[in-house]
């Protein structure tokens, strides 16, 4: 059996008193997270007050604790010069580590490579078989795939017809999803699989889940990361929002 040292026993002593401290909540977020608030982390904030960085139904907000503990005010706290104190807070323990999740998310979702594996910016991008827009959007990206600049992630979906999911399924399990996409894309439409594979009906489940998780409810539904923040767009952007989501065109 192994034994602990005694600088790992006085290091251990030390630590669960703040363990324990920073598990404990003032009463009224206890109270407020019984309702359903989650809370990300505690900040300093002046005047005697404590900040905490919270969270409901996705919505990102603040909570300041009076010095005794006792009373909470839910909202942004802002200086005299107008500054707002609680963007900085909000962003770092909550939006952060919540983008970073949903991208997470994103990469091990069922999805189709269109372009280099080295390319710049990545970009993923729910479709639909049946969906005209998809398409459109597939053939307004060639300049940027083909540079090697991006690649598109093809998160596959079938929500717009009775057979998109069918037609989703058997792009997922091509021998060439890369080329099968690029084909359907392109005039070709995928021969639809007789037998579906039950790994991929259950992931294209899981896609419609992220899909709804991003509240995005159109296709294409784009998700890609701008100025260090997770953004989403839904049906085909226009040519100016098509370089923010893409880059300078080629």
């Amino acid at each position: 059996m192994r034994q602990l040292s005694r600088s790992s026993l006085a290091l251990a002593a030390l630590l669960l008193p703040l363990a324990a401290v920073a598990e404990e909540l003032p009463a009224p977020l206890q109270a407020l997270e019984a309702e359903g608030l989650s809370v990300h982390g505690r900040f300093a904030a002046p005047d005697g007050l404590t900040g905490y960085a919270a969270s409901a139904n996705g919505q990102a907000m603040t909570v300041f604790v009076t010095a005794d503990g006792e009373h909470a005010v839910i909202g942004n706290l802002v200086d005299a010069e107008g500054n707002n104190l609680s963007t900085a807070p909000l962003e770092r323990l909550v939006r952060a580590p919540q983008d970073a999740e949903t991208w997470e998310a994103l990469e091990d979702s069922a999805w189709i490579a269109d372009g280099r594996e080295d390319a710049e910016r990545i970009v993923y991008v729910f479709t639909d078989p049946n969906c005209p827009y998809c398409r459109r959007f597939w053939q307004a990206a060639r300049p940027w795939v083909e540079a090697g600049r991006v690649q598109l992630r093809h998160v596959m979906v079938g929500i717009l017809e009775r057979d998109s999911p069918r037609l989703a399924i058997s792009l997922l399990a091509a021998d060439d999803p890369s080329a099968a996409l690029a084909a359907h894309e392109a005039g070709t439409p995928v021969a639809p699989l007789d037998a579906l594979p039950r790994r991929w009906e259950l992931a294209l489940q899981e896609n419609h889940t992220l899909m709804e998780r991003l509240g995005l409810v159109a296709t294409p539904g784009l998700a890609y990361r701008l100025e260090d923040r997770l953004r989403t767009a839904q049906g085909m952007p226009s040519a100016e929002r098509l370089e923010k989501i893409l880059g300078p065109r080629p």
